[in-house]
């Protein structure tokens, strides 16, 4: 899973995106409204983090024109300024959820956790496919009961995967999905995190559709 920061405070946003990092999600940032509209215009991304106040341009101009060109990743706007008036303005804008600062981050991953879990049509945060179960609040896997060990990588493979249930995914959104933008790999490097997710969760859980990429069964 993959995530778009865009906060002009540095520090900030280096400590919203180690929380997300420790949550699963590869993250990306940028500190100014014209950077934002480009990378999220032409990046893929599960969520984005927006805050309002922006330099070059500001976060709603912003997420209108993202909005306007079809781009429906789901948005949490972050702002200073407690106003109901603002946050309508958000939500029409293309918003879908509003977090004031300051703001305790464990809200803040518990908003992300909702939204990215509702986008992909999951009311719950226990993803279930025949016996393997995944925990998006704990990042915990089991198979059958018994605890997956799994590295960061392969945790955000999974979990992807689990989200799109019986849903063919190409290598190219693998790789859109689970690496930061700056991530240099080569032509296999999904095929060879694919077999060690294999290893762990047995043959038949991930297929292979050759030529078109990955299917979790979720009768597995």
């Amino acid at each position: 899973m993959r995530a778009l920061v865009v906060e002009d405070n540095t520090q900030a946003a280096e400590q919203i995106s180690h929380a997300l990092t420790e949550h699963g999600f590869a993250v990306d940032q940028c500190h100014d409204g014209e950077e934002a509209w480009f990378i999220g215009d032409t990046e893929e991304y599960d969520i984005a983090i927006l805050d309002i106040g922006l330099p070059k341009r500001d976060g709603l101009s912003v997420l209108s024109d993202w909005r306007r060109n079809g781009n429906k990743m789901p948005v949490i706007i972050l702002t200073a300024r407690d106003t109901w008036r603002e946050r309508v303005t958000g939500l029409r804008a293309g918003a879908d959820d509003y977090l004031i600062k300051p703001f305790e981050m464990e809200e803040l991953l518990a908003r992300v956790e909702a939204l990215v879990r509702r986008s992909n049509g999951h009311a719950s945060s226990v993803l279930s496919a025949g016996s393997l179960q995944l925990d998006t609040a704990t990042q915990r896997a089991t198979l059958a009961g018994t605890h997956l060990d799994l590295n960061a990588l392969e945790y955000r493979l999974l979990a992807y995967l689990m989200n799109r249930q019986n849903q063919v995914v190409s290598k190219a959104t693998l790789t859109e999905h689970l690496y930061q933008m700056d991530f240099e790999h080569n032509s296999n490097v999904i095929e060879v995190l694919v077999n060690r997710v294999r290893k762990k969760l047995g043959t038949t859980h991930i297929q292979t559709r050759r030529g078109q990429g990955y299917l979790l069964n979720a009768d597995e």
